[in-house]
């Protein structure tokens, strides 16, 4: 089974296509799809509840706004609970309709080479951004450099949101850290990324554009709360100097 993980917030003009783009792809899998909406206010539900009236699908949340790391784990802890084959995957993407969907073929063969996860990646050769403003290709592009430096991680892009995890690989996780994301914002895609690398899991990155001009309204990270948050969960996790001394932090 491939379980399409899908946080939602307030993204009803984006659904009719997110569902038309989705339905046309990985046609030869058996799809379920986990929308987890993190409490819209606007029509997102009924809409999704219009478009995949056909498909396997289901809708998380209980109305509240946490942000999109505890939509993920909600969807995640689902689909732990549902899962029945170990060769089930994961595939994780914002409903915005900027992730380039013409790559899941490929990531998906990727993944059935035995990764426990599968990156798309703006920075691969061969990635980038289309119609991108340039001070949210400077902020990502500072971020990602600064996480790779403090967590000493080897992965170009750290904070994407479209990837694909093994079902296993999430259960392992899960087994290890007893939560799968404390994260509540943007931030939850590099927290995951890093207890995923701490478990050992195997990942490859693919080359992928991001296409923000297929987005209907605004995006909903923040920028300058997204970066305080950045910058907090470096304090809290990364490995310090205090007075000369070397302290670890860990999760």
């Amino acid at each position: 089974m491939i379980y399409f993980l899908i946080p939602t917030f307030n993204e009803e003009t984006n659904i009719e296509k997110l569902y038309l783009t989705l339905s046309k792809v990985l046609t030869d899998y058996p799809k379920f799809y986990v929308l987890s909406d993190d409490g819209s206010k606007d029509l997102t539900i009924k809409t999704i509840k219009e478009f995949f009236k056909n498909e396997q699908f289901i809708i998380l949340g209980d109305g509240n706004n946490r942000g999109p790391g505890a939509a993920f784990n909600i969807g995640f802890e689902w689909i732990l609970n549902h899962s029945t084959n170990i060769n089930d995957r994961i595939i994780t993407l914002e409903a915005d309709n900027t992730s380039d969907t013409n790559m899941l073929s490929k990531m998906l063969k990727i993944s059935e080479l035995g990764f426990d996860l599968v990156l798309a990646s703006v920075y691969a050769q061969g990635g980038g951004f289309s119609k991108t403003s340039f001070f949210r290709k400077f902020v990502s592009t500072v971020a990602n450099i600064l996480m790779r430096f403090f967590f000493d991680l080897k992965i170009l892009t750290t904070s994407s949101f479209y990837r694909i995890y093994k079902v296993e690989t999430v259960k392992q996780i899960k087994k290890q850290y007893e939560k799968i994301i404390v994260e509540p914002g943007f931030i939850s895609a590099l927290e995951i990324l890093i207890k995923a690398i701490r478990i050992n899991a195997s990942i490859i990155e693919v080359p992928i554009v991001l296409y923000s001009e297929e987005r209907k309204g605004k995006s909903k990270m923040k920028i300058i709360k997204t970066s305080l948050n950045y910058f907090k969960f470096i304090i809290k996790n990364k490995t310090i100097l205090i007075k000369g001394k070397t302290i670890k932090i860990y999760f």
